[in-house]
């Protein structure tokens, strides 16, 4: 059984930083496309960042030069430090995960090329955890 596990949310002030850990357990040799998704309330939910097995990443702009992502293949963890947070940033984080690997601006997985890689070609999900940062 797969199991997708975040941890690291909190609430700071604007400036400050937080780091985010993820845990996927369960899968093993597979390659594994791993991502951070937010979600505010009334807004759609955003893809920060993405890893595959081989550390290519993709950043969303609207945290590039604050947001790092970093991976431990070997525990199938995935980082996220976080830093010169916004008040915008506020916002439950998850965690995705799915079999494939980061090719150009897509996912290629099972034979199929998806740019952008919709929601759905991820097959395991985290329960979320919420990042609160006050003005």
């Amino acid at each position: 059984q797969v199991q997708v596990m975040e941890s690291g949310g909190g609430s700071v002030q604007s400036g400050e930083s937080l780091r985010l850990s993820c845990v996927v357990s369960g899968v093993t040799g597979k390659p594994l496309l791993m991502a951070w998704f937010r979600q505010a309330p009334g807004k759609e939910r955003e893809r920060v960042a993405a890893s595959d097995s081989n550390s290519v990443a993709s950043v969303a702009d609207s945290v590039k030069g604050r947001f790092t992502l970093s991976r431990d293949n070997g525990k199938n963890t995935l980082y996220l430090q976080m830093n010169i947070l916004k008040p915008e940033d506020t916002a439950m984080y998850y965690c995705a995960a799915t079999s494939g690997f980061w090719y150009g601006h897509g996912l290629y997985k099972d034979g199929y090329y998806y740019t952008p890689p919709p929601d759905y070609t991820y097959q395991y999900w985290g329960q979320g955890t919420q990042v609160t940062v006050s003005s």
